[in-house]
């Protein structure tokens, strides 16, 4: 079942006996319903089972009381080709990370590519092969919306115009190339804005060869859509610098498991009493030198809950919805018309906790019982989680 090709479709589908549901909405993160309905691959409808179209399903899961979230959305990492990373010399990463709860990947930059071309006519070509690559191929059936490239010196308008009428709609991090004045990274984010496409800066101090300190004035001359691992990848800006950050600029506040931790929990506060937690992000920025992380999504949102004290519902509105809001996705959103890309979840097994929210919010991280993407089922029982209190089955359709 966890084979379906990605570009079958689902049919109808119905899930019930939900008992927890997670809307990805931070304005309402928790929703009054056990039902959801998936007609090729959207919702449709979302309630009380009583009010639904249930009759006939192609396809009928029993939640069996688990909580439905929206799929997770990594939005920061780094891909090369297929499912592998020469950073760690692994095979099979993506798909392992779906197996984490994530059904939706956001590339920062292809940059791990050995002998990653540089010049202008390359990087380009880099950029596109790799939208066109991660289009036609799906690891595990993630979405990994990759073709992300790092600004170098030289580069004029005609450049983001041709790279956006390719496809292309996303920059690679500000900085890890050798664009890392302000002034010129302010005009080719202007010239990527104007263009349709999203751009992402580095914040903190260098990661890999090549990449430098970018700090917070840097950040905010360039004013990139997204402040990329605000709480450094690894090293990050001073707890102050970071606030100061939050306050003064208006951009997506993107926290990171390979990162400074005492700073991302800073972060999220920070937003929380800037009164906007809707601009709060996550992403793994990984593969890195510290691993691959398939759960990483998963541990930042128990760590952000457990020792940030911030509401389980909410950190899990960092890793959907706000992100496909910022992002623009039609996913990360329980809600009619949205892709019906799912994560179930319980309590793992021998937790302390009650309740899969009680147990995030002490640390734990949730077991995974079935990951759906386009209304598929892409996994059961996840091989990477503790395993799930309960999980869901498909009982029916035809």
């Amino acid at each position: 079942m966890a084979d379906v090709a990605a570009g079958g479709k689902s049919g109808k589908v119905v899930i019930r006996n939900i008992g927890l549901m997670l809307s990805g909405d931070i304005d309402r993160p928790i929703l009054d319903a056990d039902t959801v309905v998936v007609v090729d691959g959207i919702i449709t409808a979302v309630g009380r089972e009583k009010d639904c179209d249930t009759a006939e399903p192609d396809s009928l899961i029993d939640a069996c009381g688990t909580c439905l979230a929206p799929g997770l959305i990594d939005s920061h990492v780094h891909p090369v080709f297929g499912d592998w990373t020469p950073r760690q010399g692994q095979i099979g990463w993506i798909d392992s990370s779906m197996h984490g709860g994530v059904t939706t990947m956001i590339s920062a930059g292809e940059v791990h590519l050995p002998g990653r071309p540089k010049d202008i006519v390359g990087l380009k070509a880099l950029a596109i092969t790799a939208q066109r690559a991660f289009d036609n191929f799906r690891p595990g059936g993630v979405k990994v919306l990759a073709g992300a490239p790092i600004i170098e010196k030289g580069m004029v308008e005609s450049d983001f115009a041709e790279l956006a009428a390719a496809g292309v709609t996303l920059l690679g991090e500000v900085g890890l190339g050798s664009v890392k004045a302000g002034y010129e990274a302010k005009e080719m984010v202007a010239w990527a804005r104007k263009h349709g496409i999203q751009s992402t800066i580095h914040t903190g101090g260098p990661s890999i060869p090549g990449s430098g300190l970018i700090d917070k004035d840097v950040v905010l001359e360039a004013d990139a859509d997204v402040i990329g691992h605000i709480n450094g990848g690894h090293t990050s800006l001073s707890e102050a610098h970071v606030c100061e950050l939050c306050e003064k600029s208006s951009r997506a506040i993107e926290i990171v498991h390979n990162g400074n931790e005492r700073v991302a929990i800073a972060a999220a506060q920070a937003a929380l009493q800037l009164k906007c937690p809707h601009r709060v992000i996550l992403g793994t920025d990984s593969p890195a030198g510290s691993g691959v992380q398939p759960l990483g999504m998963l541990r930042l949102i128990a760590l952000l809950s457990s020792l940030g004290r911030i509401p389980a519902e909410l950190v899990f509105c960092f890793a959907t919805g706000n992100t496909a809001r910022l992002r623009k996705l039609n996913c990360g959103l329980i809600e009619v018309g949205r892709d019906a890309d799912f994560v179930f979840m319980d309590r793992a097994q021998h937790t302390a906790g009650r309740t899969l929210l009680e147990s995030v919010a002490l640390g734990d991280i949730p077991g995974v019982g079935m990951v759906m993407i386009d209304g598929l089922v892409r996994a059961g029982r996840s091989r990477n989680t503790p395993p799930a209190q309960e999980v869901p089955m498909v009982v029916g359709g035809h």
